[in-house]
């Protein structure tokens, strides 16, 4: 197998369904040997009683590709290290990492429990910042030692990171984390010749099918524009050498569709250069108010 990423050893969590396995699969495609990580839970983090993992290591190898499978917990330092550490050893570098596990625990606010919370941040930010760090460190270890490398990062975010999303607000809250993690790792890492963006995909899986059932449903016939599929192309790009010069970017796939999306930044602006009483701080906002552009609506506020 040749391709855009022959040669580049890459890491993906999460790989075992859905997204990761799209991406794992089309990494192998383009030339790449795969570090397949699951943990093989279930949709709310539970355990599962199978090895999502080693099925596509048998996928990727039965197509020609070079895969091994990974079953550790990525959101503990343990973990992620032993994942840093099988790409070593098993290939002696690593090129890329692709962050990707997650669940969901739907709530609203107000029945959410604190358990909920932590869990979901436990497992999409957490579990994004520890192998991002292992990874990191080995990354530094080498550019110091002269051997810089040209080494890529892809986080995944989502449309419930960007705008938020109703009944999810821990997974809003942990996928907008993720856009500023990756900010600050591209600003730190760059040095190093490390480049890291994040995707909000939309696709369908085991979270979105439960959640977006009707929008998810693929077509009897024609171009399925939900399926995982559509989505790793950008990653594989944003993974390979290709890709250079691109950093602390933040990008929406879907379909055939792909966006930069333009994050935070100083809109309409009054400045009196003195502090200003409650009263005329209310009157200048309500007027920049009138001046900015409307945020995107909130996924399922329609419906509440």
């Amino acid at each position: 197998m040749t391709g855009i990423a022959d040669g580049r050893v890459v890491i993906v969590t999460g790989a075992g369904r859905g997204l990761g396995r799209a991406h794992a699969l089309a990494f192998a495609a383009e030339g790449a040997r795969v570090v397949v990580n699951d943990l093989g839970v279930g949709l709310d983090g539970t355990p599962g009683a199978d090895s999502p993992a080693g099925r596509v290591v048998d996928e990727i190898r039965a197509a020609g590709g070079e895969a091994v499978a990974h079953g550790g917990d990525v959101a503990t330092s343990a973990g992620a290290a032993s994942l840093v550490r099988t790409a070593l050893e098993t290939y002696g570098r690593l090129d890329t990492l692709v962050n990707n596990a997650g669940f969901l625990r739907d709530r609203m606010l107000v029945n959410l429990d604190e358990d909920d919370w932590d869990a979901v941040l436990r497992v999409h930010l957490k579990g994004h910042f520890l192998p991002l760090k292992h990874a990191a460190a080995h990354w530094r270890a080498e550019a110091k030692a002269g051997r810089t490398p040209g080494a890529r990062v892809v986080n995944t975010s989502s449309g419930a990171g960007l705008l938020g999303s109703v009944g999810q607000g821990n997974y809003s809250a942990a996928k907008a984390g993720i856009i500023a993690l990756t900010l600050v790792a591209a600003a730190e890492l760059g040095r190093y010749g490390v480049q890291v963006n994040a995707v909000a995909p939309a696709a369908r899986t085991r979270m979105t099918e439960r959640t977006f059932a009707e929008t998810m449903a693929a077509p009897d016939s024609g171009f399925d524009a939900m399926a995982p599929e559509n989505v790793a192309p950008l990653v594989v790009w944003l993974g390979a050498t290709a890709s250079a010069g691109v950093t602390g970017r933040v990008f929406e796939a879907e379909g055939g569709r792909i966006s930069v999306m333009e994050g935070w930044r100083r809109g309409p602006t009054a400045d009196t250069g003195t502090r200003r009483t409650p009263a005329d701080a209310g009157e200048t906002a309500l007027r920049l108010l009138a001046q900015a552009e409307l945020p995107g609506a909130v996924y399922g506020a329609e419906d509440t």
